[in-house]
């Protein structure tokens, strides 16, 4: 542990924080608390305004994500491969479950727009890892059901009826002509 008196703020802190290192990682590099970096760096702050911007733009402009990110990748598309399937929130396997959070974060990601390049190419080798396939099910069998209400309409019945109704099929068409699945 590095035991030397300081003066706040540290030039070279500054500078490692300037080029976008977290205040967490300066801490592991000089072998202090990461509070004590965080103390020197409020004041740094406020002395130099543009410096958060600074960092920021310094962060924002890193290469991609980690080798240990990577790694992780792998693992999810070796997992999904080896089990014919995406991994899943639900399950009681901790490792699946915590590969599903993963795999969302992603979702997430591509959705905003802000998925990381490698992230795309890597995961590319997934079949519809992106898709909320419970929101495509849902449309699906929406569609299905409207297509069968269609039918029933053109054989010349009236609208199907919620209660007292005659066969299943015309209760299986009430479904679909209530409303459309929840859109997020």
């Amino acid at each position: 542990m590095d035991r030397r008196l300081r003066r706040a703020p540290d030039a070279e802190w500054v500078l490692m924080y300037r080029h976008g290192l977290s205040r967490k990682r300066i801490a592991e590099l000089v072998r202090v608390h990461p509070a004590v970096v965080g103390y020197h760096l409020v004041i740094a702050r406020r002395r130099d305004l543009d410096l958060e911007a600074e960092h920021q733009a310094a962060a924002g402009a890193r290469t991609g994500p980690s080798p240990r990110s990577l790694a992780r990748m792998e693992e999810v598309i070796a997992w999904i491969t080896a089990k014919s399937r995406l991994p899943r929130g639900h399950s009681e396997n901790r490792g699946e479950r915590s590969m599903a959070r993963w795999l969302s974060e992603r979702r997430r990601e591509a959705a905003e727009g802000t998925l990381d390049p490698a992230y795309r190419d890597g995961l590319a080798r997934v079949p519809e890892w992106a898709g909320n396939h419970r929101a495509a099910a849902d449309e699906a069998r929406w569609h299905d059901r409207l297509a069968q209400l269609v039918e029933f309409r053109h054989e010349g019945h009236d609208w199907p009826r919620h209660h007292d109704y005659d066969s299943e099929r015309e209760h299986t068409c009430v479904s679909s002509s209530l409303s459309r699945p929840f859109q997020r």
